[in-house]
């Protein structure tokens, strides 16, 4: 009898533990006061990357902080954490810079930096990042297309012409790995990945439609495979720019897949052994550990996979 599997783990980026503090974000004096506190702990976010030091984010001062866009991203007993997004990292805050020492400091991506935070640094991150992808994606009025002003602490956008408010966008998507009744894995390859990567297949929801009716469009779609049932499995946000992913384990019957062309060049059903195999001998590469696919398709497994 087939019995759905479970994510091996916390996953990666779904691990926030600060309070979000939401009811300061229109506090303006608390505000004011948060952001001149030397405790407060600022996190400088430029082009897509934060700073780590090590396995932890940098975080700098108020005063030590650069200019931009503020956010409030909430509270850890007394501690205030916030983020600033800069237009360029300050010079001297990470290694390779003329005025900075070798202190091991990096500018690097959430894909690159996730899986080795902790869970405050983590949620910190994500949620970060998050606001500065919305923000710089929608500097606009989608009303009267005039330029709108950052409010209540980083998370809303307030139209100077007309008063309208507009918040972080999220866009749900279905991401999922279907098993056969053979107990094999079904992994396929976007022609936009690099060389030899496979990962589960995944979509996002359209308009008028659940996250389980998403999950067997997208797979029929996709490889022509009749998804019989699904089960949740768990979420992670993924803020490259907004989404959020929501993942299932599926069951469909033993056919071939037939890709459709356009989005998946290949595809194919695997055992665990051909899996190991294919890794072991590099015929194929995984998505990264900070993925909710390769928790997906580690749940399958039953373990840790090597290699990338």
């Amino acid at each position: 009898m087939y019995t759905p599997y479970t994510l091996p783990g916390p996953l990666t980026l779904s691990r926030a533990t600060v309070d979000r503090a939401s009811h300061l974000r229109s506090d303006s004096e608390q505000l004011a006061e948060i952001w001149s506190d030397p405790r407060t702990r600022v996190l400088v976010v430029a082009d897509g990357r934060v700073v780590v030091a090590g396995a932890s984010l940098l975080f700098v001062e108020p005063d030590e902080a650069p200019g931009g866009e503020r956010y409030l991203l909430g509270l850890d007993g007394d501690i205030a954490y916030t983020a600033v997004h800069a237009t360029t990292m300050p010079r001297g805050l990470v290694d390779g810079d003329a005025e900075a020492q070798d202190t091991g400091r990096r500018a690097l991506t959430l894909r690159e930096v996730g899986a080795m935070l902790d869970d405050r640094d983590a949620g910190l991150a994500v949620h970060a990042l998050a606001l500065a992808n919305w923000h710089a994606a929608h500097t606009h009025c989608p009303r009267c297309g005039e330029r709108t002003e950052v409010v209540e602490a980083g998370h809303a956008r307030r139209c100077a012409a007309d008063g309208s408010e507009h918040y972080p966008r999220v866009d749900p998507a279905v991401i999922m790995l279907v098993t056969d009744d053979e107990d094999r894995c079904l992994l396929g390859r976007q022609r936009r990945w690099p060389p030899r990567r496979f990962s589960t297949l995944a979509g996002f929801v359209e308009p008028g439609e659940t996250p389980e009716r998403a999950v067997a469009r997208e797979v029929y779609e996709e490889v022509g495979i009749e998804v019989q049932e699904c089960w949740y499995a768990g979420a992670q946000p993924w803020p490259f720019p907004s989404s959020l992913m929501l993942a299932y384990y599926a069951r469909a019957s033993t056919r071939p897949p037939r890709p459709d062309g356009w989005e998946i060049e290949e595809a194919g059903w695997f055992t665990r052994a051909e899996l190991e195999s294919a890794l072991r001998e590099g015929r194929i590469a995984l998505p990264p550990a900070v993925s909710i696919a390769r928790q997906l398709i580690e749940g399958w497994y039953g373990g840790t996979l090597d290699g990338p």
